[in-house]
Parts: C-alpha cells; sequence; structure tokens
C-alpha cells in the first residue's frame, strides 16, 4: 500500500482482552469509516497495555491476535490503512525517553486519569514510573508519525493536550520539528452492558464481535428490562430499559414504533429482545462470519504486522533522524 497523501490521522488500541460492542461503537466503527478520507495509522499498543498489566502477560499474544482478526472483520483494511505493532517499533521507546527528559513531573500529576485510576484499581500496584509516565509514551506514539488528527471523544482531549504541550515544550528548546496534533471529535454510539452497567469485560456483561449468533441471541435473552414491568399489560418505560437502549442503535428505523408498543404495553419484553435479537444478529453476522475464516489462517495476523511495520518504522526512523539532529545528539553519524 502506498499511502495517498491525505491528511494523516493515528489511533491505538490496548489489547487487553476481546473486543466487544463497546469498543466496536466507541472507536472501531469510526476507524473504518475514516479510512475514506485520511490516510490511517492503527497500532496495537501492548506496551500500554503494560502500564495496568505488567504482572501477567500470559495472554498477551493472543489478545494482540484476536484484535487483529477482530479489526479486520470490522471492516478495517490493511490494504488501505498501515497496522502496527507498538513494541516492533523501537524508534516509539527511543522518543519516549527524550520526551522523558524534558516533561515536567506536575505535567504528569496533573494528568486527569492519574489519580482517578489510582483510586479506582486499588487491588493492582500501578503507582510505577510507567504508569504516571505514560503520556510521554503517548506524545511519542502520536508525534513520531506527525499525525494531523487523533481521532478523540471530548474525554479524551486533556490527553491529547497534554501531547500537544510535549510538542510545543520540544520545538522551544531545540526548535520546529513536531506539528501540533489536532483531535478529531468523534460522536461515539453509547451501549450499556447487557445488566444495564457499562459495557464492560470486568462486569462480564459484555457482548462480543467474536460471539456466535447463538451466544447473541442467548445473551439478548439475559438482558435487563424495566424493573417496574412485572405483567406484559404494565405499561413500560423504555427509558430506563437496556433493550430499548440497543434497539436505537441496531433497529433505528423503528425505534419509535418500538417505544410506543413499549408504553402502551402492546408488546411484551420476551417478544421485544426476539426482535431486538434478530436485528442484531443479522447486522452481527457478517463480521462474525469474516471472522471465523480469518481465525483459520493462522498465517495472516504476522504477516499483516510484519507489512505494517516495516512501512511505520520508514517513517518513525526519518522523524528520528530528524529529532537526533534538532537535539545534537546524531553525532554518531559523523566520522569518527
Amino acid at each position: 500500500m502506498n499511502m495517498e497523501n491525505k491528511e494523516l490521522v493515528l489511533s491505538g488500541m490496548r489489547p487487553t482482552g476481546a473486543l466487544h460492542l463497546g469498543n466496536y461503537f466507541g472507536a472501531l466503527e469510526n476507524w473504518v469509516n475514516l479510512q475514506d478520507k485520511y490516510d490511517c495509522l492503527f497500532f496495537v499498543a501492548d506496551w500500554h497495555a503494560l502500564t495496568t498489566g505488567y504482572e501477567d502477560t500470559s495472554e498477551l499474544k493472543a489478545n494482540i491476535e484476536n484484535m487483529i482478526i477482530d479489526w479486520v472483520s470490522a471492516g478495517l483494511d490493511p490494504e488501505r490503512s498501515i497496522f502496527f505493532l507498538q513494541s516492533s517499533i523501537l524508534e516509539h521507546a527511543e522518543l519516549h525517553l527524550l520526551f522523558s527528559m524534558i516533561t515536567p513531573l506536575s505535567w504528569l500529576f496533573r494528568c486527569p486519569t492519574y489519580k482517578d485510576q489510582i483510586a479506582q484499581m486499588k487491588d493492582k500496584s500501578i503507582t510505577t514510573y510507567g504508569f504516571l509516565g505514560y503520556p510521554c509514551l503517548q506524545a511519542a506514539d502520536i508525534l513520531i508519525y506527525k499525525a494531523k488528527y487523533v481521532p478523540v471523544g471530548e474525554d479524551q482531549l486533556p490527553h491529547l493536550e497534554l501531547s500537544r504541550e510535549i510538542a510545543r515544550r520540544f520545538n522551544y528548546i531545540y526548535g520546529n520539528v513536531f506539528p501540533e496534533p489536532q483531535p478529531l471529535l468523534t460522536k461515539a454510539r453509547v451501549l450499556p452492558g447487557i445488566d444495564g452497567r457499562k459495557m464492560s469485560k470486568s462486569y462480564n456483561n459484555t457482548i462480543l464481535l467474536s460471539d456466535s449468533p447463538g451466544v447473541v441471541q442467548k445473551k439478548v435473552s439475559m438482558m435487563i428490562t424495566d424493573p417496574e414491568r412485572i405483567r406484559k399489560d404494565d405499561p413500560g418505560h423504555p427509558e430506563v430499559c437496556t433493550v430499548f437502549a440497543f434497539h436505537k442503535v441496531f433497529n433505528e428505523e423503528k425505534v419509535c414504533e418500538v417505544e410506543e408498543q413499549c408504553k402502551k404495553a402492546k408488546i411484551g419484553c420476551v417478544q421485544c429482545k426476539n426482535n431486538l435479537a434478530g436485528k442484531m444478529v443479522e447486522y452481527l453476522s457478517p463480521i462474525y462470519e469474516k471472522r471465523q475464516k480469518l481465525a483459520s489462517n493462522s498465517s495472516l495476523v504476522k504477516d499483516i504486522i510484519r507489512e505494517g511495520n516495516r512501512k511505520a518504522v520508514e517513517i518513525a526512523g526519518e522523524t528520528m533522524e530528524e529529532v537526533r539532529r534538532a537535539m545534537k545528539i546524531d553525532w554518531m553519524n559523523e566520522k569518527l
């Protein structure tokens, strides 16, 4: 693949487990659409996965392979975009090191999620430099490719701003090397888990891209509905119903009809779930079927990553040569 000299977009995803519908509608669906307008680089952020999961890496390899299969099954095209493995591009680590030399500690401590995640993950030992300093690595991931845009939600803007601050500080000290990446604000469709809480692997309430049609139907049958609707002829409150939240995504053309039927008790919860399950299976079956074919090709993931790594390291290598010259630490290129 040759990049088409469109504006460059970069994004990454941590391989922390099987991808679910929250991941798909939160990021992956948007990534697929971005391929039509931009030159895209998508990377497997395996080093970032170590910031909270360094103690157990036994499933990391399988998670990486499955995530690439999920990406391609969902519509990402390695012929149109570059997929690469973060840990294979050692220039990321070098730039991360250099950024860590110039980034004030106060910038890292004020990162919005730092204290929140420390509090939320009391059962994990994450008071490490890797966890505190991950914004430096994140900045290296973005800036080393001089990405024009990074797709983010509004809640992620402070993280991108820190990368922009690091770029400004580097440019101020050493001269203009890095353009400041711009946010590409995205509106993600949010789905709850089948129990009504946030969809999360830790809650065991997800619907996976790898779930078969039968498993999808079973999980839909387990969804929490309106707790006040005891009998079929009780009027429902769709605004509090998990099933209705899924109808708004998978059954958009009939969502008003579903809402009215629920409120007027013209349809029971079992039938409503069955209708939803049919729509979801119809939507997800092509992804599942493609995934089954891809999973049987043992060399596919390695071939995709190998080719993507080759392209990524060319770009990263050029940037690092420029960085070393700007910092006057390229003395090994001189004749000794």
